[in-house]
């Protein structure tokens, strides 16, 4: 079951949108400035929801960053696209092997990747590696950052215990209950490595830094802005968050809510597995 957790002083923008079409004014004024006295402007997401990926790319137009972070890139990826212009989606996704990488159609990024010429920096954690982190433990991944990142750090219980129930529930309570604590450190180890590449962009940019990202590591109270605050407390983060009809997990600067697609239920897969 999803819930209705937003930050009591985050606004909740509605729009009912017409067509595919993006019009500057779906993005309020105090919002843009907002965005604009950013460091760093984390554009939350519903992965395949088209609409959203829209929004980031009027949000990019506004904030016109000197590098986007993508969670949806790998750095080997960011580094071949560095070393070629590219002319068309297509090129775009041999590129980046985008169809190997399990994400949503690049169709549904494209727009995102259309709004700026600023540098790639990739931050996905490649599937081997993933696989790697959950035998070995995730922390092993990052090396000596690890505890620079505190991810040596065991969490407070209760959170640990809230984290590993929004775990289960987003695998339909049907994944064993021992996987849940290694799955809980590959989230950290992966909103380590997104900041990582805000903070490697931010040196060797400037910034300011937008990053493209998932709703669950955007959030305020457990993402990366909790691993930027202790990075580097310095920086000023603005956090977008994007629900479906209302709907949204953690805590956010401001929301922006748009209709919800229609998708299979992510349950069938696990029906009828032993």
């Amino acid at each position: 079951m999803r819930h209705l957790a937003i930050l009591a002083t985050a606004a909740i923008l509605n729009f009912n949108f017409a067509s595919q079409v993006l019009a500057d004014e779906y993005l309020p004024d105090n919002v843009r400035e907002r965005m604009r006295s950013a460091d760093v402007i984390i554009l939350g997401e519903i992965h395949d929801n088209p609409q959203h990926h829209y929004i980031q790319a009027e949000a990019i137009e506004v904030i016109d960053p000197s590098a986007v972070v993508w969670e949806m890139v790998t750095e080997e990826g960011a580094q071949r696209l560095a070393q070629k212009a590219v002319s068309d989606p297509e090129e775009l996704s041999r590129i980046l092997r985008w169809v190997e990488s399990g994400w949503p159609p690049l169709s549904m990024y494209y727009p995102v990747f259309q709004a700026s010429e600023a540098p790639v920096y990739g931050a996905m954690v490649p599937r081997k590696a993933a696989r790697a982190a959950m035998e070995r433990g995730a922390a092993t991944a990052l090396g000596a950052d690890a505890a620079r990142y505190g991810l040596t750090v065991p969490l407070a219980a209760e959170d640990q215990a809230a984290r590993e129930a929004d775990q289960l529930a987003a695998h339909c309570n049907a994944i064993p209950e021992e996987a849940l604590p290694q799955m809980v450190a590959i989230q950290r180890l992966r909103d380590a490595v997104l900041t990582r590449a805000i903070l490697t962009a931010i040196d060797d940019t400037e910034g300011p830094v937008a990053v493209i990202t998932g709703n669950g590591h955007a959030r305020k109270d457990r993402g990366i802005p909790t691993f930027l605050s202790r990075m580097r407390p310095g920086l000023k983060v603005f956090v977008l968050g994007q629900s479906e009809d209302g709907v949204i997990e953690g805590e956010f600067d401001v929301v922006i809510d748009s209709p919800a697609v229609e998708r299979e239920d992510p349950c069938k897969a696990f029906e009828n597995q032993d």
